[in-house]
């Protein structure tokens, strides 16, 4: 056995074929692979692993990708959807229902139920005072109403109750409260009579009046009327149109007493005339009857041509819009 290992070297696995030389080639070889390789790598890659990566590694990269697809999935979603899953993620790991975490809509409120909260019939200055955002919203929308007529609910007529408002833009556009019946429920046109009410009532705990006025028809003013009369609202006549019309009255006066002296004269001087000349014939004095008829009549018209022509004053624009509405606005 020592001989063969002597012989063979290496403990007997030596062969005839085995070259030293070719092991020193292959050496070489991958020295020189190894320069190339490191010549040919570009700074921004990483080197090759030759061992396998830890589990921790593993384990933080696959972390790091399932984070950025999670963020990727929530930038896609909107606000409501995102609350949902957040919502449902919880229930999934804590447990319970989705009814305890529904928020209680028993106190939402509408721009509606805040005007409704803060509103009032006619605002004064103390009103405005300490103003909140909701006080503002009622006084915002008090001033867009028209306050000439108001609109009234006379449903509880026979209680002595009544209801009034202001009307809003398309009420006056339609003529409804002032063209049309006053009464919410009726739409009758003809027959309108104006009534002026003193409007008594409560508002947030403090009692208060008001001086209103509304048109309303003959059956519905009688359910205004009911338990007592109100004051009717007329027609007022300006004091300048009734001075103008008196003037030409007084002149016209004047004109008939000149006129009336004027011929009583005439008369007296032409029965004067007709007792000298008594023995003219009967046609010569009917001639000279009808002469002393005519003359008054021709001289009242020469009357004209006396003085200037009275002046006739000329009625501005605002005047005449002014009689133009004055059955409207009573």
């Amino acid at each position: 056995m020592e001989n063969l290992v002597k012989i063979h070297g290496a403990g007997g696995y030596d062969s005839d074929f085995s070259d030293s030389d070719g092991e020193g080639d292959s050496s070489e070889k991958t020295r020189e692979r190894k320069r190339e390789a490191e010549i040919l790598q570009k700074p921004f890659e990483r080197g090759r692993h030759s061992k396998v990566a830890h589990r921790s590694l593993h384990s933080c990269e696959v972390d790091r990708e399932e984070a950025r697809n999670r963020r990727a999935h929530l930038i896609s979603m909107n606000a409501y959807e995102r609350h949902k899953k957040f919502v449902g993620d919880y229930i999934l790991y804590y447990g319970g229902q989705m009814a305890d975490l529904r928020r209680s809509a028993a106190k939402d409120k509408t721009d509606l139920d805040v005007l409704r909260e803060n509103h009032r019939f006619l605002w004064k200055d103390e009103d405005e005072e300490d103003m909140t955002w909701e006080k503002e919203i009622a006084k915002k929308y008090y001033d867009k109403l028209f306050k000439e007529y108001c609109i009234a609910d006379l449903s509880r007529y026979k209680e002595n109750k009544f209801g009034f408002r202001w009307r809003t833009e398309n009420e006056v556009v339609s003529g409804k409260g002032q063209f049309q019946c006053g009464n919410k429920v009726c739409s009758k046109e003809e027959g309108l009579k104006s009534w002026e009410v003193n409007f008594a009532y409560v508002e947030h705990g403090e009692k208060r009046n008001a001086l209103v006025k509304l048109r309303l028809c003959p059956e519905c003013s009688f359910k205004l009327n009911y338990h007592h009369k109100r004051k009717e609202v007329k027609v007022k006549r300006k004091r300048k149109m009734s001075e103008e019309n008196e003037e030409p009255s007084k002149k016209k006066k004047k004109k008939k007493k000149q006129s009336s002296s004027y011929s009583k004269k005439h008369k007296k001087h032409k029965d004067r005339s007709t007792s000298s000349s008594s023995s003219e014939s009967e046609p010569q004095n009917s001639d000279k009857d009808t002469e002393a008829a005519t003359e008054p009549d021709s001289q009242s018209e020469a009357d004209h041509w006396r003085g200037p022509a009275p002046a006739v004053e000329e009625k501005s624009r605002e005047e005449e819009f002014d009689e133009y509405f004055e059955d409207m606005f009573l």
